[in-house]
């Protein structure tokens, strides 16, 4: 229980309705959404389209949508696949002969077709009440009459102010003070506006058809991309179903590749084989197995996971040979010895979770991949485009390789724990690589230490990528001499790891509690 001399931040409880996101403006869209009657399909795309708006760093109509959905919190969930393809004339041999051996972040090549818009529109066709002309009425406003800076949002815009300065467009629409936003500014942004506006009125079909995507064909082609209006017009969202694993009794649920979910099932698994209550929560040994299983994971990812249009992707070996192979070989007192991953990307981006009053439940995640994305705007909508097709690898026979309307591996990931059928937690936490660490180390803080969901979420954290163990300031100096001792180099994170936030359901009492990272500048709200 939080110790209330310190300060903190508490769970949020409520009996009828629930949302936790990264910003207060949009849990309150969310909730507003549900005391007009909407679903929680609704609330979560209200919530999303707005903070495509006020956090332009993360998120946008110019990126991607994952998303998983149990109606009413039992039997068959749903899983959304909103990203994404390469251009068709985007083959690897284009990218060799042009001596382009990975794709730059802020190159045109690195903008896949943008997925969020379809798949809001199929979200909303199968579990929504409402339309989007009216859930984007928020986001309309706020791009319109303007939104104040909140400062989680200004540090990661000073953060990417040389980004900004040589970008396409970005200059004029993204620092209209010549400097990056700080808090308290009021950012305006019209053009957008009358994007959000035309989709309002004609639905998808006005993003992916007609003078939008023209000008954003046309924009992207000025500046060498490969892109046509048919990819924007032959663009779907995939609806499938989850790929999942148990872990001491609840079963955890993930969207499929090309979702990099699976990296979080294969560490949940390796984990599985270890007593994690034998050790205190803050200790060495607990951030090094965490460590080790994140090796593994990822190390998995990077040699396996593909687009499955293109690549076979063996998801039940994976989640069982492969996690036996390595599970047996970690050992306390050294590092395991394997090879440097170095992913393409460590992006950023924005998750939101919502559960209504029949329980309907919603795990959503939109992102638009790095910070502003590949920061290109274009032309005359204010589209920020995203710089997804940068996790693409130009290195043909790898299952990662670009090729003609394939889909990136992904880093966005929303999760869901169920148990018996019955939804329990959907949840998520932000921060590009860091995303399955950040769900094992909550969901590890609840099941193994007995932590609520938001003592779960502010808990310390650390990430090990590209061989270097990033610990934040909150981890003890005895606990990083000591895996230091373990053969692990360590450093202290410069920028932030992204935030978490989750909904408990309790059946029994017929509650909600729910939990957001202070991190950034979210919370938790319910009814």
């Amino acid at each position: 229980m939080r110790n209330f001399h310190l300060p903190g931040r508490s769970t949020v409880h409520a009996q009828n309705a629930m949302v936790a996101t990264s910003h207060p403006l949009a849990a309150l869209t969310a909730i507003e959404v549900m005391r007009a009657g909407g679903t929680a399909a609704d609330a979560a795309v209200a919530g999303c389209a707005l903070l495509g708006v006020i956090e332009p760093q993360s998120t946008g109509i110019g990126g991607d949508c994952f998303a998983l959905i149990q109606p009413k919190g039992e039997g068959k969930i749903v899983a959304y696949n909103g990203s994404g393809r390469a251009p068709m004339a985007a083959t690897p041999e284009w990218y060799l002969e042009h001596n382009i051996k990975a794709i730059p972040l802020t190159s045109p090549h690195a903008v896949t077709i943008p997925g969020a818009v379809d798949a809001w529109t199929v979200i909303l066709r199968d579990h929504g009440k409402f339309g989007l002309d009216s859930l984007l009425q928020p986001a309309i406003k706020a791009a319109e009459e303007g939104y104040v800076v909140a400062p989680r949002i200004a540090f990661d815009w000073k953060n990417q102010f040389d980004k900004l300065k040589k970008g396409t467009n970005t200059e004029r629409y993204l620092l209209p003070h010549g400097r990056p936003a700080v808090a308290g500014d009021v950012i305006r942004q019209p053009e957008l506006g009358r994007t959000l506006r035309a989709i309002a009125k004609d639905g998808r079909d006005a993003f992916y058809e007609g003078p939008i995507a023209a000008d954003m064909v046309e924009t992207l082609r000025a500046i060498g991309g490969l892109h046509t209006l048919d990819d924007f017009a032959a663009h779907t969202t995939e609806t499938t179903v989850p790929i999942g694993t148990t872990y001491k009794g609840l079963d955890v649920w993930q969207c499929p590749p090309n979702g990099p979910g699976i990296t979080m099932l294969v560490m949940l698994n390796i984990l599985s084989r270890f007593d994690l209550t034998k050790f205190p929560t803050m200790s060495v040994e607990r951030f090094h197995l965490e460590a080790e299983a994140a090796r593994v994971a990822y190390m998995m990812r990077e040699q396996h996971i593909g687009d499955p249009a293109f690549v076979k992707v063996d998801v039940a070996g994976i989640l069982t040979e492969f996690t036996e192979q390595y599970a047996g070989k970690i050992r306390m007192d050294r590092l395991l010895d394997l090879p440097k991953v170095s992913p393409p990307m460590h992006p950023t981006t924005v998750y939101i979770t919502v559960v209504d009053k029949d329980r309907n439940v919603c795990s959503f995640i939109n992102s638009i991949a790095h910070g502003f994305g590949a920061a290109i705007v274009s032309n005359k909508t204010g589209i920020l485009l995203q710089n997804r097709g940068a996790g693409f690898r130009v290195q043909p026979g790898h299952p990662n390789c670009i090729a003609p309307g394939k889909r990136p591996l992904h880093t966005i990931i929303p999760s869901l724990v169920t148990k018996a059928g019955r939804a329990l937690m959907p949840f998520g936490v932000m921060g590009g690589q860091y995303q399955p660490v950040g769900q094992v180390h909550v969901l590890t803080n609840m099941v193994d230490y007995g932590c609520d969901v938001q003592e779960a979420i502010d808990m310390p954290r650390g990430l090990h990528y590209e061989n270097i163990y990033q610990l934040e300031d909150g981890v003890p100096a005895d606990i990083v001499e000591g895996l230091r001792k373990l053969g692990h180099q360590t450093t202290r994170l410069v920028s932030p790891l992204g935030g978490g936030q989750a909904i408990w359901i309790d059946w029994e009492k017929g509650t909600l509690t729910g939990g957001s990272d202070p991190r950034k500048d979210g919370c938790a709200l319910g009814y």
